[in-house]
């Protein structure tokens, strides 16, 4: 088996799905604007600086919406993919995808934001796989506003890889070939994981760390 990982925001979409969430939530009147888009920039600022709370960032993520009927969350959340997210995956973005799908690798969705925002992502990517920061939920199916497990964040996100793979008998070291595509410094560990580590899109900080390592660098988007 060779893998094939991506993260998602700022690496197949250009932009971030949980802080546009934060924006669609505002919009549909869920939460007081001035407030709520103040701390939603700030945490994505932290996590953009690479010191986000996850614990905390959760807590204040799903606050606005956790209380309401899963149906009605269910809903908004399709219509955010269909309406938002959608038009952000261009063409480049999709091609790579499905070069790999074609090659016969496993694709797995790698990302920090958290499970209920990203599982419709993935089905829209025809991504079979998703390994995103769980939210705990309670025995009605509700959200708690804590994470369940190690979140998938930089140093989790090797850990919930190789522990995906663990139950599958296997491990990166072991495997022929496995790719990780990323913009973000963030996700250094993983990709000094991975045998084919791809900058794409890449930030700044995580640009320079790929032309020292010798790492290819990929523009999906202008």
């Amino acid at each position: 088996m060779s893998l094939a990982l991506f993260d998602l925001d700022g690496t197949l979409i250009p932009g971030d799905s949980d802080h546009a969430f934060g924006e669609y939530i505002i919009a549909l009147g869920w939460a007081d604007a001035l407030e709520h888009k103040a701390r939603n920039d700030g945490f994505y600022a932290d996590y953009m600086a690479g010191t986000l709370d996850v614990a905390a960032y959760t807590d204040f993520a799903t606050s606005a919406w956790r209380h309401r009927p899963l149906a009605q969350v269910d809903a908004a959340l399709e219509v955010f993919v269909h309406d938002i997210v959608r038009p952000m995956l261009g063409d480049a973005a999709r091609d790579l995808v499905e070069r790999h799908r074609a090659a016969g690798d496993e694709l797995v969705l790698v990302t920090a934001t958290n499970d209920a925002v990203t599982r419709p992502i993935a089905r829209l990517l025809g991504i079979p796989t998703l390994i995103a920061t769980e939210l705990e939920r309670d025995d009605g199916g509700q959200a708690t506003g804590r994470v369940q497990g190690v979140p998938s964040f930089r140093e989790g996100k090797v850990v919930r890889v190789q522990s995906w793979l663990a139950d599958r008998g296997t491990s990166l070291a072991r495997l022929p070939a496995s790719h990780f595509y990323s913009d973000s410094a963030n996700d250094i560990p993983l990709l000094e994981a991975v045998t084919h580590p791809v900058a794409t899109n890449p930030s700044a900080s995580l640009e320079r760390h790929a032309r020292a390592r010798g790492w290819p660098v990929l523009k999906l988007y202008p």
